[in-house]
Protein backbone atom coordinates (compact mmCIF):
# COMPACT_ATOMS: atom_id res chain seq x y z
CA UNK A 1 0.00 0.00 0.00
CA UNK A 2 1.12 3.56 -0.69
CA UNK A 3 1.70 6.56 1.54
CA UNK A 4 -1.78 7.98 1.03
CA UNK A 5 -3.22 4.72 2.35
CA UNK A 6 -1.05 5.02 5.48
CA UNK A 7 -2.28 8.55 6.15
CA UNK A 8 -5.90 7.60 5.46
CA UNK A 9 -5.64 4.62 7.81
CA UNK A 10 -4.20 6.85 10.52
CA UNK A 11 -7.16 9.20 10.07
CA UNK A 12 -9.58 6.27 10.33
CA UNK A 13 -7.90 5.14 13.53
CA UNK A 14 -8.15 8.66 14.87
CA UNK A 15 -11.84 8.82 13.99
CA UNK A 16 -12.39 5.53 15.81
CA UNK A 17 -11.43 7.19 19.08
CA UNK A 18 -13.90 8.93 21.35
CA UNK A 19 -15.65 11.78 19.54
CA UNK A 20 -15.10 14.04 22.52
CA UNK A 21 -11.32 13.80 22.06
CA UNK A 22 -11.54 14.49 18.33
CA UNK A 23 -13.70 17.54 18.95
CA UNK A 24 -11.35 18.78 21.69
CA UNK A 25 -8.25 18.33 19.52
CA UNK A 26 -9.73 20.27 16.62
CA UNK A 27 -11.04 22.99 18.93
CA UNK A 28 -7.55 23.53 20.36
CA UNK A 29 -5.88 23.59 16.95
CA UNK A 30 -8.49 25.98 15.53
CA UNK A 31 -8.16 28.29 18.54
CA UNK A 32 -4.36 28.41 18.19
CA UNK A 33 -4.52 29.05 14.44
CA UNK A 34 -7.07 31.83 14.92
CA UNK A 35 -5.10 33.36 17.78
CA UNK A 36 -1.85 33.45 15.82
CA UNK A 37 -3.14 34.33 12.35
CA UNK A 38 -6.50 36.05 12.82
CA UNK A 39 -10.08 34.83 12.69
CA UNK A 40 -10.75 35.66 9.02
CA UNK A 41 -10.68 32.33 7.17
CA UNK A 42 -9.88 33.92 3.82
CA UNK A 43 -6.86 35.70 5.29
CA UNK A 44 -5.65 32.76 7.37
CA UNK A 45 -4.82 29.70 5.25
CA UNK A 46 -3.99 27.50 8.22
CA UNK A 47 -7.26 28.30 9.96
CA UNK A 48 -9.24 27.72 6.77
CA UNK A 49 -7.58 24.34 6.23
CA UNK A 50 -8.25 23.27 9.83
CA UNK A 51 -11.91 24.26 9.59
CA UNK A 52 -12.25 22.26 6.37
CA UNK A 53 -10.68 19.20 7.99
CA UNK A 54 -12.85 19.58 11.08
CA UNK A 55 -15.97 19.57 8.93
CA UNK A 56 -14.73 16.47 7.06
CA UNK A 57 -14.36 14.81 10.46
CA UNK A 58 -17.95 15.81 11.28
CA UNK A 59 -17.01 18.23 14.04
CA UNK A 60 -20.17 20.24 14.85
CA UNK A 61 -20.19 23.83 13.61
CA UNK A 62 -20.87 25.20 17.08
CA UNK A 63 -17.61 23.71 18.37
CA UNK A 64 -15.69 25.25 15.47
CA UNK A 65 -17.37 28.61 15.94
CA UNK A 66 -16.83 28.63 19.72
CA UNK A 67 -13.10 28.05 19.25
CA UNK A 68 -12.90 31.03 16.89
CA UNK A 69 -15.21 33.20 19.01
CA UNK A 70 -12.93 32.72 22.03
CA UNK A 71 -10.23 34.60 20.14
CA UNK A 72 -12.64 37.40 19.19
CA UNK A 73 -13.69 37.61 22.85
CA UNK A 74 -10.08 37.99 24.00
CA UNK A 75 -9.88 34.66 25.83
CA UNK A 76 -6.19 33.88 26.43
CA UNK A 77 -5.34 30.17 26.53
CA UNK A 78 -1.78 28.95 26.17
CA UNK A 79 -0.94 25.63 24.57
CA UNK A 80 2.46 24.15 23.85
CA UNK A 81 3.30 21.76 21.03
CA UNK A 82 5.39 18.82 22.21
CA UNK A 83 6.97 15.94 20.31
CA UNK A 84 8.01 12.76 22.06
CA UNK A 85 10.16 10.18 20.30
CA UNK A 86 10.39 6.65 21.59
CA UNK A 87 11.24 3.03 21.02
CA UNK A 88 8.46 0.51 21.35
CA UNK A 89 8.36 -3.30 21.45
CA UNK A 90 10.59 -5.16 19.02
CA UNK A 91 12.18 -2.83 16.50
CA UNK A 92 9.30 -0.35 16.51
CA UNK A 93 9.79 3.40 16.68
CA UNK A 94 7.09 5.88 17.61
CA UNK A 95 6.61 9.64 17.31
CA UNK A 96 3.95 11.25 19.50
CA UNK A 97 2.80 14.83 18.83
CA UNK A 98 0.94 16.53 21.66
CA UNK A 99 -0.76 19.84 22.30
CA UNK A 100 -1.01 20.70 25.98
CA UNK A 101 -1.46 23.42 28.56
CA UNK A 102 0.32 21.31 31.20
CA UNK A 103 3.63 19.70 30.20
CA UNK A 104 4.03 17.75 33.46
CA UNK A 105 0.60 16.19 33.04
CA UNK A 106 1.31 15.16 29.47
CA UNK A 107 4.68 13.52 30.06
CA UNK A 108 3.18 11.89 33.14
CA UNK A 109 0.87 9.97 30.82
CA UNK A 110 3.11 9.44 27.79
CA UNK A 111 6.20 8.07 29.55
CA UNK A 112 4.34 5.34 31.51
CA UNK A 113 2.58 4.24 28.32
CA UNK A 114 5.97 3.36 26.83
CA UNK A 115 7.42 1.75 29.95
CA UNK A 116 4.33 -0.43 30.49
CA UNK A 117 4.73 -1.77 26.94
CA UNK A 118 8.45 -2.65 27.06
CA UNK A 119 9.38 0.63 25.43
CA UNK A 120 11.14 3.83 26.41
CA UNK A 121 11.25 7.48 25.46
CA UNK A 122 14.29 8.68 23.53
CA UNK A 123 15.97 12.04 23.27
CA UNK A 124 15.09 14.65 20.66
CA UNK A 125 15.93 13.50 17.10
CA UNK A 126 16.60 9.93 18.22
CA UNK A 127 13.74 8.70 16.01
CA UNK A 128 12.74 11.45 13.56
CA UNK A 129 15.74 10.86 11.30
CA UNK A 130 14.13 7.52 10.40
CA UNK A 131 11.10 9.39 8.98
CA UNK A 132 10.21 11.82 6.21
CA UNK A 133 8.01 14.84 6.90
CA UNK A 134 5.67 14.79 3.92
CA UNK A 135 2.65 16.58 2.53
CA UNK A 136 0.35 13.97 0.99
CA UNK A 137 -2.62 14.71 -1.25
CA UNK A 138 -5.01 12.50 -3.17
CA UNK A 139 -7.18 13.80 -6.00
CA UNK A 140 -10.38 12.19 -7.30
CA UNK A 141 -11.83 12.25 -10.81
CA UNK A 142 -8.56 13.22 -12.47
CA UNK A 143 -5.41 11.75 -13.99
CA UNK A 144 -1.67 12.11 -13.50
CA UNK A 145 -1.19 14.33 -16.56
CA UNK A 146 -3.84 16.84 -15.44
CA UNK A 147 -2.39 16.97 -11.92
CA UNK A 148 1.16 17.30 -13.23
CA UNK A 149 0.19 20.24 -15.47
CA UNK A 150 -1.55 22.02 -12.59
CA UNK A 151 1.53 21.70 -10.39
CA UNK A 152 3.92 22.69 -13.19
CA UNK A 153 1.87 25.77 -14.06
CA UNK A 154 2.08 26.84 -10.42
CA UNK A 155 5.80 26.12 -10.24
CA UNK A 156 5.38 23.66 -7.36
CA UNK A 157 8.10 21.12 -6.59
CA UNK A 158 6.84 17.64 -5.60
CA UNK A 159 8.51 14.33 -4.86
CA UNK A 160 6.13 11.95 -6.63
CA UNK A 161 2.84 11.64 -8.49
CA UNK A 162 1.21 8.24 -8.87
CA UNK A 163 -2.18 6.62 -9.35
CA UNK A 164 -3.40 4.61 -6.38
CA UNK A 165 -6.84 3.01 -6.05
CA UNK A 166 -8.39 5.26 -8.75
CA UNK A 167 -6.96 8.38 -7.12
CA UNK A 168 -3.93 10.46 -8.06
CA UNK A 169 -1.57 10.72 -5.09
CA UNK A 170 0.88 13.61 -4.78
CA UNK A 171 3.77 13.46 -2.33
CA UNK A 172 5.78 16.58 -1.52
CA UNK A 173 8.00 17.96 1.18
CA UNK A 174 5.90 19.20 4.10
CA UNK A 175 6.99 22.81 3.49
CA UNK A 176 5.26 22.65 0.09
CA UNK A 177 1.84 21.84 1.61
CA UNK A 178 0.26 25.25 1.02
CA UNK A 179 1.71 25.57 -2.48
CA UNK A 180 0.44 22.16 -3.55
CA UNK A 181 -3.00 22.80 -2.12
CA UNK A 182 -3.29 26.19 -3.82
CA UNK A 183 -2.21 24.69 -7.15
CA UNK A 184 -4.74 21.85 -6.97
CA UNK A 185 -7.54 24.11 -5.75
CA UNK A 186 -6.74 26.72 -8.41
CA UNK A 187 -7.08 24.03 -11.08
CA UNK A 188 -10.48 23.03 -9.64
CA UNK A 189 -9.26 19.52 -8.86
CA UNK A 190 -11.21 17.53 -6.28
CA UNK A 191 -9.00 16.97 -3.22
CA UNK A 192 -9.97 13.84 -1.34
CA UNK A 193 -7.12 13.85 1.19
CA UNK A 194 -4.61 16.47 2.32
CA UNK A 195 -2.36 15.84 5.28
CA UNK A 196 1.10 16.48 6.63
CA UNK A 197 2.51 13.27 8.05
CA UNK A 198 5.68 11.67 9.37
CA UNK A 199 6.23 8.61 7.18
CA UNK A 200 8.76 5.94 8.15
CA UNK A 201 11.56 5.33 5.65
CA UNK A 202 11.53 1.61 6.49
CA UNK A 203 8.81 -0.60 7.95
CA UNK A 204 9.09 -3.45 10.43
CA UNK A 205 6.78 -6.40 11.09
CA UNK A 206 5.94 -7.44 14.64
CA UNK A 207 4.59 -10.77 15.82
CA UNK A 208 3.43 -12.44 19.00
CA UNK A 209 3.99 -10.60 22.26
CA UNK A 210 5.74 -7.70 20.55
CA UNK A 211 2.66 -7.06 18.40
CA UNK A 212 0.34 -7.35 21.39
CA UNK A 213 2.41 -4.86 23.37
CA UNK A 214 2.61 -2.49 20.41
CA UNK A 215 -1.19 -2.51 20.00
CA UNK A 216 -1.49 -1.88 23.75
CA UNK A 217 0.86 1.09 23.43
CA UNK A 218 -1.19 2.54 20.55
CA UNK A 219 -4.39 2.18 22.58
CA UNK A 220 -2.85 3.81 25.65
CA UNK A 221 -1.55 6.76 23.63
CA UNK A 222 -4.91 7.15 21.91
CA UNK A 223 -6.60 7.52 25.30
CA UNK A 224 -4.38 10.48 26.31
CA UNK A 225 -6.32 13.68 25.69
CA UNK A 226 -3.24 15.78 24.90
CA UNK A 227 -2.04 13.42 22.14
CA UNK A 228 -2.80 14.83 18.69
CA UNK A 229 -1.05 12.40 16.34
CA UNK A 230 0.97 9.19 16.58
CA UNK A 231 3.33 7.99 13.84
CA UNK A 232 5.16 4.66 13.78
CA UNK A 233 7.12 2.29 11.55
CA UNK A 234 5.07 -0.87 12.08
CA UNK A 235 3.48 -2.66 9.13
CA UNK A 236 -0.03 -3.54 10.27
Amino acid sequence: MGRAYEVRKAAIQKNGAAKAKIYSNFAKEIYIAAKSGGTNLEANDKLKSLVEKAKKNQVPSDIINRAIDKVNAGVDENYQSLRYEGFGPGASTVIVDCLTDNVNRTVGFVRPAFTKCNGKLGVTNSVTHFYENLAIFSVKNSNEEEVFEALMDAGVDVKDIETEDDEVVITADAKEYNNVKKALTGANLEIELDEVSMVALDKVTLEGEDLELFNKLMNMLDEIEDVQNVYHNVEL
